[in-house]
């Protein structure tokens, strides 16, 4: 059996964020096939009775003492703390060592340590891959890139954006996420009763480019539903104060509709699912491309259909279970769609139908096989 560490500074249970979901998922599943599994953090461990805290007690999530960051951190917050590396590569290759670690995977190259590379001689090493490579980042992605024996991106959109940006991606190995709890969906006459009367919900990390603001702003006037939008706080951003930018604006939309707007905390991962079971529709309405979204996955799963632009990976993944709207028409196009599907009974539940078998390549399992074969 194989030793595998994870290292991801941001990683805590429950974070909301895709890179610590997706390591969560393959740690599941590699385990499930007999393999050991560490997880390198920075992140504090939780006080009091929850999840977090149940977690740091567990041997195999590993707090590094070397480097700290504030809450929420900036890239710049992170290689200040990286400025001296020395550190920090000592102890992340002392414990790889002293655990016997066979493969190490960087969970990103600045906060998951892949552009130092701070493996010993001997370990194998794989950098995960889960978003587009911008000009601002290309030097540690560039040193990252050429340090780690494998590269993994999480999407096949990943692999075609690296290349329509000039780099070699043809030795990437996809490793597809997974989704980590999934649901059976509801029957016929509980999923056309969400279609008549059910919620529209979602689920997301606070930030601007998500597009909840934009669509709140244009909720139609006629809309009478509920909407429930689960808006959660990480532990970075990419601009300052952009989670409580994004908050305050969805606040304001709520605000001006609070007879149907309703804004929830976040929720622990292993209940998203089911509470996209409990929706008529989800909405993907990122401006951004998504290079693969586990809102999108956890919905499906549940055998709910989504909404979402003509752009990222988000209409590939969710095929005939989703229907996408060109960009350029904007968030009202986004309303109408929603209402299009939710009108049509026969497109509805063909939809819904179609939506778990979405999800089948998305097991914990089959991304934990798809790691080893990856990484062999």
């Amino acid at each position: 059996m194989t030793t595998i560490a994870f290292c991801l500074l941001t990683y805590r249970p429950d974070h909301p964020s895709g890179i610590e979901r997706s390591i969560a998922a393959l740690t599941i599943g590699l385990r499930q096939l007999g393999h050991t599994v560490l997880i390198l953090t920075s992140s504090p461990a939780a006080s009091g009775p929850s999840a977090d805290a149940e977690a740091s007690e567990d041997p195999d999530l590993i707090r590094l003492t070397s480097v700290r960051l504030p809450q929420p951190a900036h890239n710049d917050d992170v290689l200040a703390a990286l400025a001296d590396p020395g550190p920090v590569v000592a102890e992340v290759r002392a414990i790889l060592a002293d655990r016997a670690v066979d493969i190490a995977c960087w969970g990103a190259p600045v906060w998951g340590l892949g552009y130092l590379d701070p493996a010993p001689p001997g370990v194998r090493t794989a950098l995960m891959a889960h978003n587009e490579i911008r000009p601002r980042s290309a030097d540690t992605w560039r040193l990252a890139l050429q340090a780690a024996d494998v590269v993994l991106p999480a999407s096949p959109y990943l692999v075609e954006a690296a290349t329509r940006a000039g780099w070699d991606s043809s030795a990437w190995r996809v490793v597809p996420n997974a989704v980590l709890v999934r649901p059976d969906p509801v029957g016929y006459d509980e999923r056309e009763r969400l279609r008549c009367h059910g919620p529209l919900r979602t689920v997301s990390r606070a930030v601007a480019d998500k597009g909840h603001p934009e669509l709140l702003e244009a909720l139609p006037d006629t809309w009478r539903r509920p909407v429930e939008l689960v808006l959660a706080r990480a532990d970075f951003e990419f601009v300052r104060g952009e989670a409580e930018e994004a908050l305050a604006a969805c606040r304001r939309q709520q605000q001006r509709r609070p007879d149907v707007v309703r804004l929830l905390p976040a929720l622990p991962w292993a209940r998203v699912p089911s509470f996209f079971a409990e929706a008529a529709v989800t909405v993907i309405c990122s401006t951004s491309p998504e290079t693969f979204s586990h809102t999108a996955a956890e919905a499906l799963s549940a055998g709910t259909p989504l909404i979402t632009y003509d752009l990222g990976y988000v209409p590939t993944l969710a095929g005939p279970a989703g229907r996408a709207v060109p960009v350029e028409a904007g968030f009202p196009a986004l309303w109408e769609e929603l209402a299009a599907l939710l009108g049509d009974h026969d497109a509805y539940h063909a939809a819904s139908a179609a939506a778990p078998a979405r999800i089948d390549p998305h097991t914990p399992l089959k991304a934990a096989q798809a790691f080893l074969t990856a990484t062999a």
